[in-house]
């Protein structure tokens, strides 16, 4: 009897060691999971949210880095949702799941100008984004109708005095290059209509046809049409020449002081992303931006490669809001 107490009492000591044992498993199992699944991150598609439509600049950027980061990085989706000024694709990401699957293609307009002029915008452009990479600096350069019988800045200036009120810019609503020509409007004293369109590529379109005369658009978009001949640059916005259009003057050159502008493009996740995915996907589109494929699709375009840290970009963010809005108030560009 007492051997069989005896015998009862080892099996249950042994049961509740296993029990407890067990109980230890599961807590380090549970503790453990989230940093297995961090390092299998990304184990699906990511989607990276493009807030303007189809064919403008910012889709060919964001279509060119998924595609770079989707030949290494898994795959990686582009959804183009435009609406509100560019505020409804960057709030879509905002208010995502900070899990590193839904990614912004910030800029100017998502990050500095469309929250000041869209009302309830739903999100804040320095808390609601965790800043991952930069992409690339595209320049802006100052086109017209191969029709247009100028070819400098001050022609067309000349033009414009002699022929007020019958010139037309043409350019994306409230988009920079909304902001660039109402800027050269100022500056210029010039009477010269602007025409509001929703996307760069309609506006190439009627230029194309010779039904505008002008713009601002990114070399993304309008450089294969100038190499071509089909419409004309009277000059960049940038510091100095650009080697893919070296005939080309700045704005400065053509006698405009301080008018520098460009394109910026940029990685942004959900605020309370982790660090550790954060800086998986920093690592990731440093890379791709400094592959040889993406650098020679750059040069194409006439973009700028901008590698950095997270850190770098949150700086560089900082200092583009005041500026971008200080420009939209200079433009007279009102919120809704």
């Amino acid at each position: 009897m007492a051997g069989d107490g005896q015998a009862r009492g080892r099996e249950a000591g042994v049961k509740s060691t296993h029990s407890a044992l067990l109980l230890a498993g599961l807590l380090a199992a549970s503790l453990a999971s989230p940093a297995r699944a961090q390092d299998k991150y990304p184990s699906r598609p990511i989607k990276l949210i493009v807030s303007t439509l189809a064919g403008g600049p910012m889709d060919v950027m964001g279509r060119l880095i998924a595609q770079q980061l989707s030949s290494s990085f898994g795959q990686v989706i582009v959804e183009n949702r435009a609406g509100a000024g560019t505020t409804l694709g960057a709030k879509s990401v905002a208010t995502a799941d900070p899990d590193g699957y839904t990614l912004l293609l910030g800029n100017a307009p998502a990050l500095a100008i469309g929250p000041m002029l869209t009302k309830n915008a739903g999100y804040d452009p320095q808390k609601s984004f965790a800043p991952v990479a930069f992409l690339s600096n595209v320049p802006y350069v100052m086109i017209v109708s191969a029709r247009l019988p100028v070819g400098t800045v001050q022609d067309f200036v000349a033009h414009a005095k002699a022929h007020p009120g019958t010139l037309t810019f043409g350019v994306p609503n409230a988009a920079p290059p909304h902001m660039l020509a109402a800027w050269f409007k100022a500056v210029t004293a010039t009477d010269v209509l602007i025409v509001p369109y929703k996307g760069a590529s309609a506006l190439i379109i009627d230029m194309l046809g010779g039904q505008i005369e002008a713009g601002f658009e990114a070399t993304s978009v309008s450089l294969g049409h100038l190499q071509d001949n089909k419409i004309k640059a009277l000059a960049v916005a940038t510091p100095a020449r650009l080697p893919e259009l070296p005939e080309v003057p700045t704005m400065i050159e053509s006698g405009i002081p301080d008018f520098i502008a460009s394109s910026w493009t940029s990685i942004m996740a959900p605020a309370g992303t982790t660090k550790e995915i954060v800086q998986k996907l920093n690592a990731a589109v440093n890379a791709a931006v400094a592959s040889p494929p993406m650098q020679a699709r750059f040069k194409q375009l006439a973009a700028q490669a901008r590698p950095g840290t997270p850190e770098d970009l949150a700086a560089f963010v900082v200092g583009e809001i005041p500026k971008w809005q200080a420009m939209a108030k200079l433009a007279g560009v009102s919120g809704d």
